[in-house]
């Protein structure tokens, strides 16, 4: 059992004291656990590239190219403005990449390149090889780099599982056309995982990356379980920012890692859930939401196995693994959408915060969902291929919104705007009359709530207050981070216990009477859905972290594990007596949490009030 990210957060709001004002300033929280441009023909000009694909850089700005080669020679890309392009040549002002690579499982050598610098809303052609020997040039536009942008959802490709290639590279192929033609400004394909059935086979990659689209739109790659039992996954696809050793593979002979990029203001992450060491995955999407999540509008994360499907891996042994370790932090994170595969059949969840539904109200089948703090949306992708498809299970799963399961192909177009995204999943491939291709299998549409998007283990105060004028007793939280890191509880015998402290609390007191003045405060229950817990067992040491205004520290009171009722009731932060000096105090608290071992697991939050008497 553990305790992680407890953390409460004040808002910066000054407030008066009046003969007695309080203010909830605090929520703390626990963890208890347990455009499109003509496209060049696929086919190369050359024998000496192939696998071409076109790749997402590590912002808007860059795109990334992976290829291969029969033999070790020495290959470059090369980018140009399509403006400059005259009579087809190709222009000698192009700027020249040299790539890095290796031998790959399958005899060949791979090269990886990347452009960088790219213009906003400008056209550009490209091509691989070396000189006399280069591939066919093929072009691609950027958009802007700021407001509004769609992307492509794919499910399972898996190209061979039905075991005819052919077939499935053909379904493939007219999935990615009507979703292009559909949506022509599109700016990521992104896949759930599974790009083929055999991680060596390269026949599989070679039909997977036919589509003239993947030369020209970024492809976003994501790590199935049918993509590791080679290097071929890891040679194959350039990604941006990749830490190999998050969620890393158990053997050196397949691929792993997890890695992140940012896209207009959207942060992405996509893990290798191949690896069943959550803890890795977790420290890894805590630190980049913690260096990046700050300038982001919205977090999308990617994984392949699905944690809220409704097919028949839902109940698989790793699954239920997974759907115990990751939602608590994908919730905490304040993770908006995740995007799942695996189980070849449609299923789009109830906005869930730590695996539970969010909103007791929320009615299945909703078109639009609007998100509180620690709200997820999880959406799985059904066949983007036809290759395979899995039969809903027939018991119901609480977390679910909505299934479907009809055996044709689909794909999800998101659609992204600084108030929304839009999830709309459509058809590739007719169901008979009454079901055209592009018919909406389902959408909804994701809001937040009017009042600013908080941090789940945080509660921001909204108090008007007139401005401060000398002769006038105010105080007003002096923290800057928002958060109070109870960190990781350890076991003591009968109880587990964290600690930490509250953000300072500063108070000024400029009136001429010297009148006394006391501060407060007590935390309410701690609660996870239906599981509650005393705030008895929150204890603090109150302290005047720097001297002024005569104000002097309350009594240290102990968790109510040990005695008493802990900050369950009004405990004294700090006071001054009639008659002291004008000036200001800052003041501080050091917690000190210590629980029973019967408490059930769960993500706890209680609010922590502050009354101000003078």
């Amino acid at each position: 059992m553990s305790i992680n990210d407890a953390a409460p957060a004040f808002s910066r709001r000054t407030r008066r004291a009046a003969a007695g004002l309080s203010a909830a300033v605090a929520c703390l929280a626990l963890t208890v656990g347990g455009l499109a441009l003509t496209a060049a023909p696929a086919s190369a000009a050359t024998t000496a590239a192939s696998d071409l694909v076109l790749q997402v850089g590590a912002d808007q700005s860059q795109r990334n190219l992976a290829w291969y080669s029969p033999t070790a020679v020495a290959q470059v890309a090369q980018l140009a403005l399509a403006s400059d392009v005259v009579d087809g040549a190709f222009p000698s002002t192009a700027v020249t990449v040299t790539s890095t690579g290796g031998p790959t499982t399958s005899g060949e050598v791979n090269h990886f390149a990347t452009f960088t610098g790219l213009l906003p809303n400008t056209a550009y052609v490209y091509r691989v090889g070396s000189e006399g020997d280069w591939s066919s040039t093929y072009s691609f536009q950027t958009r802007a780099f700021d407001g509004d942008f769609d992307f492509l959802f794919f499910g399972d490709p898996q190209i061979g599982s039905s075991g005819n290639v052919p077939n499935d590279a053909a379904g493939w192929n007219a999935t990615l056309d009507v979703a292009t033609a559909a949506y022509p400004a599109a700016e990521l394909l992104f896949s759930s995982g599974d790009q083929v059935e055999t991680a060596n086979n390269e026949a599989q990659y070679e039909a997977f990356l036919t589509p003239d689209a993947l030369r020209r739109i970024p492809f976003v790659a994501t790590n199935g379980n049918h993509d590791v039992g080679s290097k071929a996954y890891a040679q194959h696809f350039n990604t941006p920012n990749l830490d190999p050793t998050a969620g890393a593979a158990s053997s050196g002979t397949t691929s792993g890692g997890d890695y992140w990029f940012t896209y207009k203001d959207v942060l992405f992450l996509d893990i290798n859930s191949n690896s069943l060491n959550d803890a890795s995955h977790i420290a890894w999407l805590t630190q980049v939401v913690q260096d990046h999540g700050a300038d982001a509008k919205w977090k999308v994360l990617a994984f392949h196995h699905s944690i809220y499907s409704a097919g028949p891996h839902a109940t698989d042994t790793d699954v239920k693994t997974r759907r115990a370790d990751l939602p608590t932090t994908i919730s905490n994170l304040g993770i908006d959408l995740v995007l799942q595969g695996h189980d070849h059949s449609y299923a789009r969840s109830y906005l869930l915060r730590n695996g539970e539904k969010a909103n007791a109200a929320e009615a299945a089948g909703a078109d639009s969902v609007v998100k509180g703090p620690g709200g997820v949306l999880y959406v799985t992708a059904n066949s983007a291929s036809g290759s395979k498809y899995y039969d809903l299970q027939a018991s119901g799963f609480p977390y679910l919104s909505v299934s479907n399961q009809e055996k044709v192909r689909n794909y999800t177009a998101v659609e992204v705007t600084d108030e929304a995204i839009t999830v709309k999943t459509l058809r590739s491939q007719a169901n008979g009359d009454q079901k055209p291709v592009n018919s909406v299998v389902d959408a909804v549409t994701l809001t937040r709530e009017d009042a600013p998007a908080v941090d789940p283990n945080a509660q921001q105060v909204a108090v008007a207050v007139p401005d401060t004028t000398p002769g006038e007793f105010v105080w007003s939280v002096d923290g800057t981070n928002g958060l109070v890191d109870l960190g990781t509880a350890t076991a003591q015998g009968d109880h587990f216990a964290a600690s930490g402290s509250i953000n300072p609390i500063r108070v000024t007191d400029t009136r001429r009477t010297g009148a006394a003045w006391s501060l407060s405060a007590q935390v309410g229950t701690f609660s996870s859905g239906n599981t509650l817990f005393s705030g008895k067992y929150l204890g603090w040491t109150p302290k005047v972290v720097e001297q002024g205004g005569g104000a002097l520290a309350g009594d240290a009171v102990q968790s109510g594990f040990d005695a008493g009722d802990g900050l369950g009731v009004a405990r004294g932060l700090a006071h001054a007596a009639t008659g002291h000096a004008p000036g200001s105090a800052k003041l501080g608290a050091d917690l000190d949490l210590k629980l029973p071992t019967e408490v059930a697991g769960g993500a706890y939050q209680a609010t922590l009030t502050v009354t101000a008497l003078s």
